[in-house]
C-alpha cells in the first residue's frame, strides 16, 4: 500500500514560502506600468512578504474576466480595475485584503 504525504503550509519564519501573491494585469501600456510600480512601492511601504506580478498576456487577463485595464488581483480576485491607483490608495486596498487566510504576512510578523 501506499500513502500520500500531507503537505502542510505554515509560515513560521520569514523564509518560508508565501501563498499570498499579488497581481497586475495590464496591456502593457504607460497607465499599467505605473500601477505596478504603486502597488510594488505600496507592498514595500507596508513590508509585506508576498511576490508582486506584472501580467500583460492577454489570455491569462481574460481568464480573470477583467474588462479594463489595469487590474489588481489579490489572492485570485480582482480587487480594482479600471483605474490607476495612488500608492495610498493601493496600501488601504491591501489592508482590506490582509488577514490569516489570505497568505500576505506582514515582516514584522516574524521578529
Amino acid at each position: 500500500m501506499f500513502y500520500k504525504k500531507k503537505e502542510i503550509n505554515r509560515c513560521n519564519t520569514a523564509t518560508d514560502t508565501i501563498r499570498g501573491d499579488i497581481k497586475v494585469l495590464g496591456s502593457g501600456c504607460k497607465f499599467c506600468h505605473e500601477q505596478y510600480e504603486n502597488v510594488k512601492k505600496a507592498v514595500l511601504d507596508m513590508g509585506l512578504i508576498t511576490n508582486v506580478e506584472y501580467i500583460t498576456d492577454i489570455e491569462k487577463i481574460m481568464d480573470y474576466g477583467i474588462m479594463s485595464m489595469p487590474a489588481i488581483v489579490v489572492n485570485e480576485k480582482v480587487v480594482s480595475m479600471g483605474k490607476v491607483l495612488k500608492v495610498s490608495q493601493v496600501k488601504e486596498l491591501l489592508k482590506g485584503e490582509l488577514n490569516e487566510k489570505s497568505g500576505i504576512y506582514l515582516r514584522t510578523q516574524f521578529m
